[in-house]
């Protein structure tokens, strides 16, 4: 905030890359050999060495892993073949060996498919030219964290990152950062996709991010979303209208017959897939919604669903056998909630 900015801190700005791996002060620039040493074997030392890591398929590699208290405060990556999916981002806190954090790397910055760029601009995530994804998200920590990421893919790729932090003392009541990934391709009929489940602990949820594959003719979005909060039973204590109304559009996201992309600071529809191309067949939509400044707080548990609702013949609602997965981020101070096991290679390809 810029009042903010005003005022004296007892802070230490670091930040991890592969320039400084262990974000020490005066550290940084300092490899002798490295990822660029080709490029830089006229000028030496500091001079852009070591900018990047490379990582082979099927291996992964710690990107940070910082002891100490504070927060992380921004995070920038990108990498050199559009892996997107095949790139797996674990994130974890204060020693945990359970993530905190588990996601393909694309749908974590809210980009399922990045071989086509999209400008995405809000106040958590940014996609900006041509592959930077960046989150905002504030992760605080009390012992330390640990960045990790995974290559799947069949082929190595080039990482760049950045990792900014704070150094500080965090109030002992700061909650733990959560993302959590889910696919289910086709959602069997008549039943409701699940974006959050079998979460413990008192915190707040603050976003959805959701890639959604249709798989049928005429507007998909009728359903609704619903917030089981703290034990509610059948019924959720918090149930939308539809699901364009969910990411704050409304009536279909049509403006003159067309669908209308949209990236704001809270939510967004952008990076509709075209089936007017050669062999384009479906579309793909990606929606997000951030609840910044209207978390939803829970004590106990939450659990979080939403309907894939079109239309039929004479006014009736088509259950809808979409393909959809999501990304849940949410604040709480439970480390040890278990996620679902990520879907294999095939299992995580967009088709």
């Amino acid at each position: 905030m810029l009042t903010d900015i005003t005022l004296k801190k007892n802070i230490r700005t670091f930040s991890v890359s592969p320039e400084n791996l262990t974000g020490e002060k005066g550290r940084g620039g300092m490899a002798e050999s490295g990822s660029a040493s080709y490029a830089a074997r006229e000028l030496g030392q500091g001079w852009k060495v070591n900018p990047y890591i490379v990582l082979p398929a099927g291996e992964k590699a710690v990107l940070a892993d910082i002891k100490g208290q504070g927060a992380v405060k921004h995070f920038w990556i990108t990498d050199s073949a559009q892996r997107g999916r095949l790139l797996i981002l674990r994130i974890y806190f204060d020693g945990c060996e359970t993530p905190a954090v588990e996601a393909p790397l694309s749908d974590f910055f809210a980009n399922a498919d990045y071989s086509e760029y999209r400008q995405l601009s809000s106040l958590a995530i940014c996609v900006n030219p041509r592959r930077g994804l960046n989150c905002y998200f504030e992760m605080p920590y009390f012992k330390g964290f640990r960045f990790e990421i995974e290559n799947i893919g069949p082929k190595a790729c080039n990482i760049y990152y950045q990792i900014d932090c704070e150094e500080k003392e965090i109030p002992k009541e700061s909650l733990y950062f959560h993302a959590q990934f889910r696919r289910v391709n086709p959602l069997p009929y008549m039943e409701n996709y699940t974006i959050l489940d079998n979460i413990t602990g008192c915190g707040q949820y603050v976003g959805t991010y959701m890639n959604w594959g249709v798989k049928s003719n005429g507007w998909w979005g009728e359903g609704e979303i619903k917030f089981f909060i703290d034990g509610d039973g059948k019924f959720p204590s918090i149930c939308g209208t539809g699901t364009e109304d969910y990411f704050c559009g409304a009536y279909n996201f049509d403006v003159n017959g067309k669908y209308t992309e949209f990236t704001t600071p809270y939510s967004g529809m952008y990076k509709v897939g075209r089936t007017d191309e050669l062999y384009q067949a479906q579309r793909y939509f990606n929606l997000y919604r951030w609840h910044i400044t209207d978390p939803i707080y829970f004590k106990e548990n939450l659990k979080v669903t939403i309907q894939a609702l079109g239309w039929r013949s004479e006014g009736r609602y088509l259950p809808l056998m979409d393909d959809i997965s999501s990304v849940a981020y949410w604040y709480s101070d439970n480390l040890s909630d278990v996620y679902p096991k990520l879907p294999d290679v095939n299992g995580l390809e967009i088709i």
